[in-house]
């Protein structure tokens, strides 16, 4: 009896393990199934309930009945009744037949009948659902051979069922009057396949292969694309996967247009144990470039898009040297600027593009940055014209390169005469083959800015600072500031940049110097004092904090003539968030001197129902020497930046927070006299299940040497209203308050589970300078386990 025990005991689990690959995808059945392969061991003892066992000798049978629970090895069988075959060496589990194996897979069925090979089966009425919850029924399904399993009238779905309603149609699910798994090849094929959505039918197709989620690559068809454009016509986008080798592959993404004929496009790919790159070449002879003038005021000299072949290759890759270093590029050469652009490469489509090489280090407290890049704008008009050579002023050709760009910064891990050391180094060398000058919208007259020289420049910056903080009994906090720096720059000036710097100098009142090289150092003292006040009440805690600051230092070398380029501190903007910088300028470019106090006050407040608030106000003052603010620039960065006079402009910001999903904040720049508004970005937010809602009110006063002749005003605002559990529409849109102008406006809306999603879109741009409009429309759709797609079409009025 314990010899036939243990035979059952065999037999059911391997049917367990073999059953659990019954169900498609993600199991067993597919390949033959023993013991050993399987993962089963011969030595693993078995468990066996059941009301009774019967050994009926004369048909050669043995049957367990009643509540038969077979637990072998991790698996585990369920059935009203189990019966071996010893004549037929055939198993029969019947009544509500549950196989549950080792990873979790579930399958259900009222009866299966297999032989003790496990190379043939027979399943009545089969429903699986796997670890990763995608879920399968058939009314039979049948095994042959060992390897082919074949579902007649099976469903698949990764869309768990409703607890409250099973009979409920899931939110997609492919109907197939055939399903079969080939084991041996790796497929699974669904013949006269049906998919709904929902319960209704959206599509048929009379069969489709995917392959064995078991497998992690696999070659085939990747789903199509529909594309569209008014340059390009139609076109429709079939991507075939080659999967060579686990670590290397290859994509072919051809794609037809109706009005410029076939795109050849391929993406190969490796990954190593360290990092990975990939390639990425596409081109096409088109067949209309004519189709790329109407509208645009080009010509076939001045369009970039006007080439009868185009093409581009690149390429992208990461990787890791060791724990603390990495290495990485992201390159791309076309033929002309705005193939890429254009086609929609993927990964290379951007409008504004950086391509780089880099080497970046971190460790701790320190950090390593060293980059090599060449920035281009993807636009439709050439950097000349291609009959008389004439410079047609594009931003492209006024880009840089970065030849290179390094950014270093040492903390030591121990404290420094008590405090702690920051050391930074910092370099960029730009070359660059068009100067990039301009008259700011609103100027008249010569070009009132030079962004960037025709021709090189480099600067190697290197700083050092010290601080340490001591409290005093009566809770002052002082932190006493050292810090020194030192500049080499070096400048080729073109004729051209020279000429243009001598006109703005003469236009500015004031001189230029242009030496090949300059040389400037600053050494800092400062002083920081914070007192921290706590203020409590039964519920509320209150922090004032009133705060002030004082630099001590000469006044910045070169500081009283242009001549020094400026690449990288252009964009000042004085706020609360830099009102106690020490150096208030956006980069390394420009250097702030003379002796400056700040001064402010600090809140904080915390309520016992989960609200808080915070804000800060204060004010800036030139104590002595040059204003820096003043000092003559080539892009003037000081202009109306409220730090000009030896009093700045006020600045402040208030921000609140709830625990219901209720925040706002606000920033302003006041006039110091007038207390007139300069400046103010005020935004609320609210966010909840049923919907969410956001809105930002932006105002600039003009700054006419800045490059903004009016003020400008702007609202924000974007809403998304969940109209059911999974239902919801968004909006979001742009005013243009000075211009009245609605500038871009977008609605949609969207369905998302844990198994699908979908959204459909519609925008429309306005430009304010010349009222063109453009507008897209797209939709995404994503399956989980079958994959996404989705497409975006524009037009242009």
């Amino acid at each position: 009896m314990k010899r036939r025990c243990a035979r059952i005991a065999r037999l059911a689990g391997a049917t367990a393990l073999a059953l659990a690959g019954a169900g498609l995808p993600g199991a067993a059945l597919a390949q033959d199934i023993d013991l050993d392969r399987a993962g089963v061991s011969s030595e693993a003892e078995m468990l066996l309930e059941a009301d009774t066992v019967i050994y009926d000798n004369d048909r050669n049978t043995v049957t367990a009945e009643g509540r038969v629970q077979i637990d072998y090895d991790g698996h585990r069988l369920v059935a009203h009744r189990v019966t071996y075959n010893r004549a037929t060496a055939r198993l029969l589990a019947s009544g509500d037949v549950e196989i549950v194996d080792r990873e979790g897979t579930r399958i259900h069925t009222d009866e299966i009948d297999v032989t003790d090979d496990f190379r043939d089966a027979f399943v009545r009425s089969l429903r699986v659902e796997t670890a990763d919850k995608t879920y399968f029924a058939a009314d039979s399904a049948e095994r042959r051979d060992g390897e082919v399993t074949t579902f007649e009238y099976g469903l698949y779905t990764a869309c768990e069922p409703c607890r409250d309603k099973p009979e409920k149609a899931p939110a997609w699910r492919v109907k197939s009057r055939k399903i079969i798994w080939n084991g041996k090849e790796k497929t699974v094929r669904f013949q006269h396949a049906r998919f709904e959505l929902f319960g209704l039918p959206i599509a048929y197709l009379p069969f489709f292969e995917i392959p064995d989620p078991t497998v992690k690559q696999k070659s085939g068809f990747l789903i199509p694309s529909y594309r569209h454009s008014t340059e390009l016509g139609h076109g429709v986008h079939v991507p075939y996967y080659l999967a060579l080798s686990p670590t290397f592959d290859l994509t072919f993404k051809p794609t037809w247009y109706s009005g410029q004929g076939f795109l050849g496009e391929a993406e190969w790919r490796q990954r190593f144990n360290n990092g990975g790159y990939s390639i990425t070449a596409a081109g096409i002879s088109q067949r209309n470039p004519d189709e790329f003038l109407p509208g645009t005021g080009l010509t076939a000299d001045t369009s970039a898009d006007h080439e009868k072949f185009r093409g581009m290759i690149g390429s992208k890759g990461e990787f890791r040297i060791n724990p603390r270093w990495t290495f990485g590029w992201d390159v791309m050469v076309q033929t002309d600027k705005n193939f890429a652009y254009r086609y929609g490469v993927d990964g290379y489509d951007d409008y504004q593009r950086t391509d780089e090489i880099y080497l970046t280090g971190l460790n701790d407290r320190n950090f390593f940055d060293l980059r090599f890049q060449k920035f281009t704008v993807q636009e439709p008009t050439r950097d000349k014209n291609r009959l008389t050579g004439a410079d047609l002023g594009t931003r492209n050709a006024r880009q840089p390169w970065v030849l290179p760009t390094l950014d270093y910064s040492y903390t030591p891990d121990s404290p420094v005469a008590g405090g702690e050391l920051n050391i930074d180094v910092n370099l960029h060398s730009i070359h660059r083959y068009t100067m990039d000058a301009l008259n700011y919208v609103g100027s008249v007259g010569p070009q009132t800015a030079v962004r960037g020289i025709d021709g090189s420049s480099t600067r190697l910056t290197a700083e050092a600072e010290w601080k340490r903080s001591f409290v005093t009994p009566g809770g002052l906090m002082l932190t006493p500031i050292l810090h020194a720096r030192a500049d080499a720059i070096g400048a080729s000036f073109d004729p051209s940049s020279e000429a243009e710097i001598l006109k703005l100098a003469a236009r500015n009142g004031t001189t230029a110097d242009l030496s090949s090289s300059y040389y400037r150092s600053m050494a800092t003292a400062g002083l920081e004092a914070r007192w921290p006040v706590l203020f409590t009440t039964a519920n509320t805690s209150h922090v004032i904090e009133p705060m002030a600051q004082v630099f001590a230092r000469p006044d910045a070398p070169h500081a009283d003539r242009v001549g020094i380029p400026n690449e990288d501190a252009q964009s000042l903007v004085f706020d609360a968030t830099n009102l106690f910088e020490r150096d208030k300028f956006s980069g390394y470019d420009r250097i702030e001197g003379g002796v400056r106090a700040n001064l402010g006050v600090r809140y904080s407040g915390s309520f016992a129902n989960g609200w808080g608030t915070n804000a800060l106000f204060g004010q800036s003052f030139h104590l002595a020497g040059d204003n820096p603010y003043t000092a003559p620039d080539l892009v003037h960065a000081g202009a109306f930046s409220g730090l000009e006079s030896d009093r700045s402009d006020y600045v402040g910001m208030v921000g609140l927070s709830t625990p219901v999903g209720l925040s706002a904040a606000a920033g302003a720049r006041f006039d110091e006299e007038t207390f007139e508004l300069r400046r103010t970005d005020i935004s609320a937010a609210y966010s909840s299940r049923p919907f969410s809602v956001s809105g930002v009110y932006s105002f600039i006063q003009a700054q006419p040497d800045y490059g903004f002749a009016t003020d400008r005003r702007e609202v924000r605002g974007s809403a998304n209203v969940r109209i059911h559990d999974n239902w919801s529409v968004f909006a979001d849109g742009t005013y243009d308050l000075e211009s009245e102008i609605m500038v871009s406006k977008s609605i949609g809306f969207a369905y998302d589970d844990d198994c699908f999603a979908y959204s459909i879109s519609m925008s429309e741009y306005e430009d304010p300078t010349n009222g063109e409009k453009s507008r897209s429309f797209g939709f995404s759709v994503s399956l989980r386990t079958i994959g996404d797609f989705g497409t975006t079409s524009n037009a242009l009025n």
